[in-house]
C-alpha cells in the first residue's frame, strides 16, 4: 500500500510538473506555476504526506511497522514533501490548501478518538498536525517549518520512550507505571506537548498559527480549527489517564525497568520538547 501511494504520487508531481513546462516554459517551482498544475502538484505532494482526505494509506501502514521504522514514516519521510511544499507556497490555490488543512485536523482528531493502537493514534496525530501546518503555509511559510520542526521533536521523543517501554497499545501502556515510572511521566508530558497544552513546547506553533490567521481576517477559521483541536486533546488525555490513573491486576510483579535497563539518552530531545515556551518572545 506505501508503494503504490508513493509511487502514485511521484507520477502525478512528474505530470504537474511536465504539464506546467508545456503551458508557461518553465521548469522552474519558483516561477507562478499554472494553476492547474498547482493543484495537481498540491495533491500529489498532500498525499505523499498523508493529509486528508488523502490519508487512507498513512494508519494502515504505520500499524503494520515496527516503532523504529514507524519513526522514520512519521519524521524523516516526510522532509523532502514538506520541503518541496514549503518551496512553491505562493502559487498554491489559497481555498484549496484551506480546505485540506481543515479536512486534515478534523479527520486527525476524529480518527483517534476510538483507537486502541498506539501506532494508529500517532498516525492521527501526525495527519492533525499537518493540518495545521499546510493551513498557515500561504500566509507565513516560516510557521510551517517552526511547525514541523517542533513536530519532528515532540513525535521523536515520544517515539523514543514508547521503543524503551516497548509499548504498542494501550493495554500494555496501563501496566507500564510500575515499570517505568520516569519514561512514564515523560511520555505524558510529551502527550500533553503534542496536544498543545501551555506552557510545553506544542502550545507554540498553535499560538502563533492562531494569531497569524486572526491577522489575516480569519477569525472564525481560526475558532473553527481550534474547535477540532479538541478533538484531538480527548484521546491525548485518554492516553494520559491510562498511563497515569489505572493499574492492571498483574503490575505488582512486573520488572522495574528503570532499575535494569542501561541508562538512556533522552535527556536532549524531552528539554526541547517540553521547555521551549521561553523562547516565544523571540519569534
Amino acid at each position: 500500500k506505501y508503494f503504490l501511494t508513493q509511487a502514485a504520487a511521484s507520477a502525478l508531481i512528474l505530470f504537474a510538473a511536465s504539464l506546467n513546462a508545456w503551458l508557461t516554459g518553465q521548469w522552474t517551482i519558483y516561477y507562478p506555476l499554472n494553476p492547474v498544475s498547482s493543484i495537481l502538484l498540491s495533491i500529489a505532494i498532500l498525499t505523499k504526506l498523508g493529509a486528508a482526505p488523502f490519508h487512507f494509506w498513512l494508519p494502515e501502514v504505520l500499524q503494520g511497522l515496527s516503532l523504529q521504522t514507524g519513526l522514520i514514516l512519521s519524521t524523516w519521510q516526510k522532509l523532502a514533501p514538506m520541503a518541496l511544499l514549503i518551496q512553491f507556497s505562493q502559487s498554491i490555490n489559497l481555498t484549496l490548501i484551506l480546505i485540506f488543512g481543515f479536512l486534515s485536523t478534523l479527520v486527525g482528531g476524529w480518527g483517534g478518538i476510538n483507537q486502541t493502537q498506539v501506532r494508529k493514534i500517532l498516525a492521527f496525530s501526525s495527519i492533525a498536525h499537518l493540518g495545521w501546518m499546510i493551513i498557515i503555509l500561504k500566509f507565513a511559510p516560516q510557521l510551517t517549518l517552526l511547525n514541523f520542526i517542533l513536530y519532528i521533536i515532540m513525535t521523536s521523543t515520544l517515539f523514543f520512550i514508547l521503543i524503551l517501554m516497548e509499548s504498542k497499545n494501550i493495554t500494555q501502556l496501563s501496566t507500564s507505571w510500575p515499570k517505568s515510572p520516569t519514561l512514564v511521566t515523560l511520555s505524558l508530558l510529551s502527550l500533553l506537548s503534542l496536544s498543545g497544552l501551555p506552557p510545553l513546547t506544542g502550545f507554540i506553533p498553535k499560538w502563533l498559527i492562531a494569531q497569524e490567521l486572526i491577522k489575516q481576517n480569519l477569525a472564525l477559521f481560526a475558532f473553527l480549527i481550534l474547535m477540532a483541536t479538541l478533538l484531538s486533546l480527548f484521546f491525548y488525555l485518554r492516553l494520559t489517564y491510562t498511563m497515569s490513573l489505572t493499574l492492571a491486576p498483574n503490575s505488582s510483579f512486573s520488572p522495574s525497568f528503570w532499575t535494569l535497563k542501561k541508562k538512556n539518552y533522552l535527556s536532549t530531545p524531552t528539554i526541547l520538547t517540553l521547555c521551549l515556551i521561553p523562547l516565544m518572545p523571540s519569534l
